[in-house]
């Protein structure tokens, strides 16, 4: 892919000028912070370089591509987080934040690869997958929802003891077992 072409070749250099623009030097033109932001979803290692001293100030544009994007409502990163981001400033573990998140990334960045593998392996017939999972939400909705009120508006809803029409399937089974477990991690949440 581009990422691995980019790691080979050098940077492409990028000026960014006392009037706040942006020169890339390998086209020669001017670019915006949005032009970057493509760049980057492309996998073009580009490195932004003070125009009049020559430091380096790829970290602060990158941060900068971050606050716009959070600024266009696009919400990426939870405020929990961002707090506790900060308090890592001035910490004693903050030198070891850096390496960790990008730890954390990278093994992300595997497992989407590999999640979007399985989701196109698995939509090969996509409107049954589509249906299938249909089904299956309801069925999870219509599960949840009567955890949640066993008796329902009216006096309608069926008493416990009655057999269900439909055969509990695995699949139902586990969505159950997995909404008791986050049950009870809420459960544990709530009393922290």
């Amino acid at each position: 892919m581009s990422e691995e072409k980019s790691k080979s070749e050098s940077p492409v250099v990028i000026k960014k000028y006392a009037n706040r623009r942006l020169y890339n030097t390998q086209t020669s033109s001017y670019v915006t912070l949005d032009h970057l932001a493509a760049m980057v979803k492309d996998g073009t290692d580009f490195e932004v370089q003070d125009a009049r001293t020559g430091d380096d100030i790829t970290r602060s544009v990158l941060t900068q591509i971050i606050f716009e994007e959070e600024a266009k409502g696009q919400s990426l990163l939870p405020i929990k987080f961002l707090r506790q981001l900060i308090r890592f400033y001035g910490d004693s573990l903050q030198s070891f934040v850096p390496g960790y998140l990008d730890m954390s990334m990278e093994g992300f960045t595997k497992n989407q690869g590999a999640m979007r593998d399985r989701i196109a392996e698995a939509l090969g017939d996509g409107n049954q997958m589509v249906e299938n999972l249909t089904r299956q939400n309801l069925a999870m909705f219509e599960n949840a929802m009567s955890m949640f009120t066993p008796f329902a508006m009216g006096g309608t809803a069926k008493p416990k003891s009655e057999p269900s029409k439909k055969p509990a399937t695995s699949e139902v089974d586990t969505l159950k077992q997995e909404m008791e477990a986050m049950r009870k991690q809420l459960a544990e949440l709530a009393k922290k």
